[in-house]
């Protein structure tokens, strides 16, 4: 075996769509940047991001022509 480390692999940052280096030495990573994992933190956390609820019922339409049916 040789002791040379492995090649950093370059993936697609989520956010951004830019290349970043999926390696230790990013702490980032999977993003490209602080900056990316900051907007995508935010998405989060203001709900941007849903999973929809297979359960729910969807909620008839308003009007008349809604009860005759």
């Amino acid at each position: 075996m040789s002791d040379t480390p492995f090649a950093p692999r370059i993936v697609t940052c989520p956010q951004c769509g830019g290349p970043a280096r999926y390696a230790a030495d990013n702490p980032w990573r999977p993003f490209c940047s602080q900056r990316c994992k900051q907007l995508d933190l935010g998405a989060w956390a203001s709900e941007a991001y849903r999973v929809p609820d297979p359960s729910a019922t969807p909620t008839p339409p308003d009007g008349d022509d809604a009860l005759r049916h």
